[in-house]
């Protein structure tokens, strides 16, 4: 069991493999997001900071949306969450981010903790059936294909972005402050 930080984070391993290290990186970095909009009810999760329309609310939306692109979709080229088949994205391509003002805090959290569980199975699933090397089975429209380790640098890079965010949005919110 890894070691956890005072937010009961999981600490990234110090001295471990490359698959390890990396799916460490972003057990830590979905922990933090869910320390960012924890105990938040929906006016918390509707707040904004400054000129950005920018929601912890549409941030968790948004984050199971790509949680479910890249790990259902692109990497195994299975449906995700069916809701997103029913979205019209040509009108709204932000859509994740400017519906999850309709959602409840409980349903968001949900929608995100359920993505999340789905892609920590599908990524040991890719990782057992060729590693980090193992390519998508969805290729983008050029015909190239991303590996596992791609789509893992990927998502670290996504989390970490957002989870900058979130610091600003939640401190805005209630003052609460942390790496």
């Amino acid at each position: 069991m890894p070691d956890t930080d005072e937010q009961g984070r999981p600490e990234p391993p110090l001295a471990a493999d490359e698959t390890a290290t990396l799916v460490g990186y972003l057990e830590f970095h979905r922990a933090t997001l869910a320390w960012k909009c924890a105990g938040l009810d929906e006016a918390g999760l509707k707040a904004t900071v400054g000129a950005s329309s920018m929601t912890l609310g549409g941030m968790l939306k948004h984050l199971a949306y790509v949680e479910d692109h890249w790990f259902s979709r692109h990497l195994h080229d299975r449906a995700g969450q069916p809701l997103w088949g029913t979205v019209d994205w040509s009108a709204d391509a932000d859509w994740d981010w400017h519906s999850a003002v309709l959602d409840t805090p409980g349903e968001l959290r949900d929608l995100w903790q359920d993505a999340v569980s789905r892609s920590r199975v599908l990524l040991d699933e890719a990782v057992a059936d060729g590693g980090l090397d193992r390519l998508s089975a969805r290729a983008w429209s050029d015909g190239r294909r991303v590996s596992v380790r791609w789509i893992l640098v990927h998502m670290i890079e996504e989390y970490a972005r957002h989870n900058g965010h979130a610091d600003l949005i939640r401190e805005s919110v209630d003052g609460l402050t942390g790496e």
